[in-house]
């Protein structure tokens, strides 16, 4: 009899899901993912806003960095000497790792080139530094 109990075939019924094309297809995703996260965030037009936010209040001796176009350095009013950068903040603060050091830069000046100062800054042992910038509607 065709199709009977007997009929010869060694075929059984499996009752257990087989995750293994399962799994290979969520390791191909994951690794889409991970390939395609980073390039979705690297071209992301910015336009920043203009801060308007209320002046802070100043010390009696602030410790003003002056980064010119020229890419010279000016601490207070006296011009600074290529890698002195160090030992004058030291004496300009009083050695005061705290202290506030104010850096403002020429608008010519690179961001690059800010980011620079702002590096030579922190490998001085200074890490509390304000950017300076006008106010809106100051010329």
């Amino acid at each position: 009899m065709a199709g009977g109990p007997d009929d010869g075939d060694d075929l059984t019924e499996q009752h257990e899901i087989n995750v293994t094309p399962f799994i290979d297809v969520m390791l191909v995703l994951l690794i889409i993912f991970m390939v395609a996260a980073p390039l979705a965030t690297v071209d992301i037009q910015v336009n920043l806003p203009v801060a308007a936010g209320a002046a802070s209040p100043r010390p009696d001796q602030p410790v003003w960095l002056t980064v010119a176009p020229d890419l010279s350095l000016t601490l207070g009013s006296d011009r600074l000497a290529p890698g002195t950068l160090g030992q004058a903040l030291q004496a300009a603060t009083g050695g005061d790792p705290e202290a506030r050091i104010y850096l403002r830069a020429d608008r010519s000046v690179s961001y690059g080139d800010v980011m620079g100062v702002l590096n030579q800054i922190r490998d001085t042992g200074f890490t509390h530094i304000a950017l300076v910038g006008l106010e809106p509607g100051a010329p």
